[in-house]
């Protein structure tokens, strides 16, 4: 069938859908910057081990340098990160940015950000990004303790689900991390202790949630499943 006789709102999903899963076919190339936007989960992501690292050097495992700008900054939400991501990520041009954010939003409680600030925040920042030029991948915020049944889980679902929605509607990569971690809980051998088994403390990744949360991204971005089971704790 010609392209021409196929209606464009298939085209337009067709696209979204493939374009995050050209297994072994990595979006990122060789000599881009990648600029890291998230709060304390992200700012630990760019040590020895975190996240942010492990797909930096799972990228150059693949002949890919790429250049890293870490800007997680431990409490922040949306509102702040709105404020922050011309200086700290746009103004260095990057070609890449994630954006991992919705957890201190909905951990704060009263001093949170509620969910259509959430969604005006979320949405100006891609639109930032993408005026500015860059590609943008949105990561599902991970959980807030390792109880998915917890309250505090339970009102993160909706922000989650906007950020999927934003995702589709921005054509943006998408890293459904959030999935990923409560997948990961259910196969977690059992000698690691109860609350504890990504994380340290029920939010922030121990190395096995970074390794998680490594893969998560780079599959967003086009690993395949042998290029994935590389990343490994560090």
């Amino acid at each position: 069938m010609k392209l021409s006789h196929i209606p464009s709102a298939l085209l337009v999903a067709a696209t979204f859908s493939l374009s995050p899963a050209y297994a072994g076919e990595i979006q990122v190339k060789d000599g881009q910057t990648v600029g890291f936007l998230g709060d304390s989960i992200t700012a630990a992501g760019a040590l020895p081990g975190g996240y942010c690292n492990l797909l930096i050097q799972a990228l150059k495992a693949e002949g890919i340098t790429a250049k890293p700008i870490y800007k997680g900054i431990g409490g922040h939400k949306s509102n702040q990160m709105l404020k922050r991501v011309d200086k700290d990520i746009l103004q260095h041009e990057p070609d890449w940015m994630t954006l991992s954010c919705g957890v201190n939003d909905v951990w704060h409680g009263k001093n949170g950000v509620n969910l259509e600030d959430y969604k005006k925040n979320m949405t100006a920042i891609v639109d930032k990004a993408q005026a500015a030029g860059a590609k943008v991948l949105i990561l599902t915020s991970t959980m807030i303790k390792e109880d998915q049944s917890g309250d505090l889980n339970q009102k993160l679902i909706p922000y989650n689900n906007f950020l999927r929605e934003l995702a589709k509607e921005k054509k943006c990569l998408l890293a459904d991390l959030n999935a990923d971690m409560q997948e990961a809980l259910k196969t977690a051998p059992a000698d690691r202790p109860k609350g504890k088994k990504l994380t340290g403390d029920g939010v922030h990744m121990n190395p096995h949630g970074n390794v998680m949360m490594a893969r998560g991204v780079a599959k967003a971005l086009g690993f395949s499943d042998g290029q994935l089971a590389k990343i490994v704790k560090r």
